[in-house]
């Protein structure tokens, strides 16, 4: 049976106030609009939306505005904004803040992926201190008018021999940040191996600031066990919640102490994916809508018998009759499999080395660095 903690305080950003202390991690491709709407129905949290580029923001990109969509039941507006320039990253909240109404940014410090790396951002930027530093600052300053908070997510640093994160918690409480996330995992590690909560309970230590915890929360027991391991004052959940949108369900009720309800056998699991793609369809128009859903089937549908020909057809379906028909061919009564409870989700990998600029690691400050193409073609990134 699952322990549930005590009710935990809810988390306060500023004078955003979060409750229960739950966010849901950007994901590319997944965080749009409907997905957060469908995580949002199940359970209070913070849901940010996928990350967008900072000088995308400023110089008006079109596909980087048309990711600035929010269902109308987000009445927290929170964005993941991407930037390695100061003055860019500044300008930038200034837009979202007064032009979209968003009250919580949130800046990325911790995407490993080779085309962010390689020119200095994502992971691999809390090593020059003073150009984080400089971000955090402008970020901050530019958000105090509107009174929004500013928080940052990070991971514990390039490789073991090259840790960061908890120089990036002292900078980041300087700079007046409201919060900290840390993925329990190096940039070398990408998605692989398990996270290290010790790191995070070490950055807790380390500073007064709320800490957020983030990697390999499947279940909601393992935000339970996070929150008491390491003293984290919230959890971040990414890959958990693929094909399962009411894991915030479940994680409402284990930190509100609340009895968690039953695992969702096949025939609800059906109902969530079809409130899914009808939620895809409104949003992009239905063709689109359900194109965007096939990549989702196999996650809703991991460890359920299921038939080969229902299983590709739905990685194919195009329209939501289609989809109805083929929901209608499973079991509904088939019970969820237990045995893929506490199991990784979404993209693992194995670790692998990280792509830096050439000299990245010759100096730690990096203010007058040149990345003016650091931000290009990686909203969504």
């Amino acid at each position: 049976m699952l322990t549930t903690l005590p009710t935990v305080a809810p988390l306060q950003l500023g004078s955003l106030r979060v409750g229960p202390p739950v966010v849901l991690a950007p994901m590319a491709g997944v965080t749009n609009a409907a997905f957060r709407r469908l995580c949002a129905e199940q359970g209070a949290g913070l849901y940010v939306c996928e990350m967008i580029t900072s000088r995308g923001v400023v110089e008006r990109d079109e596909k980087t505005l048309n990711m600035l969509v929010f269902a109308d039941v987000e009445d927290v507006r929170s964005v993941q904004l991407y930037g390695v320039d100061p003055f860019y990253v500044g300008e930038a909240v200034k837009v979202l803040a007064g032009e979209y109404g968003v009250a919580h940014v949130d800046l990325n410090f911790g995407c490993p992926v080779p085309k962010v790396t390689r020119k200095g951002g994502g992971a691999a930027l809390p090593y020059k201190r003073g150009l984080l530093e400089a971000i955090l600052r402008a970020a901050v300053g530019a958000a105090e008018p509107y009174g929004i908070p500013v928080t940052m997510k990070t991971r514990k640093g390039i490789d073991d021999d090259h840790l960061t994160y908890l120089d990036a918690g002292r900078i980041a409480e300087d700079a007046g940040c409201a919060a900290i996330a840390l993925h329990g995992r190096t940039a070398v590690q990408h998605y692989s191996g398990e996270a290290d909560w010790t790191s995070i309970a070490r950055l807790k230590e380390h500073v007064s600031i709320p800490v957020l915890g983030n990697g390999d929360i499947w279940e909601a027991a393992d935000a339970v066990r996070m929150l008491e391991a390491t003293g984290a004052d919230g959890v971040v959940v990414g890959r958990g919640c693929l094909g399962r949108p009411w894991l915030f369900r479940d994680l409402a009720a284990a930190l509100t102490g609340a009895p968690v309800p039953s695992l969702p056998t096949l025939g609800e699991v059906a109902a969530m994916m079809r409130r899914h793609a009808e939620l895809l369809a409104d949003l992009m128009g239905e063709d689109r809508g359900l194109r965007d859903m096939r990549k989702h089937m196999a996650w809703y549908l991991k460890g359920f018998v299921a038939g080969s020909e229902v299983r590709a057809s739905l990685g194919m379906v195009s329209s939501l009759a289609d989809l109805d028909a083929l929901l209608g061919e499973l079991d509904p009564a088939q019970p969820y499999p237990v045995a893929e409870l506490g199991q990784p989700r979404g993209r693992q990998g194995s670790p692998r080395k990280v792509a830096l600029p050439a000299g990245w690691l010759d100096e730690t400050d990096g203010v007058t660095g040149d990345l003016a193409d650091a931000e290009l073609d990686i909203s969504g990134g």
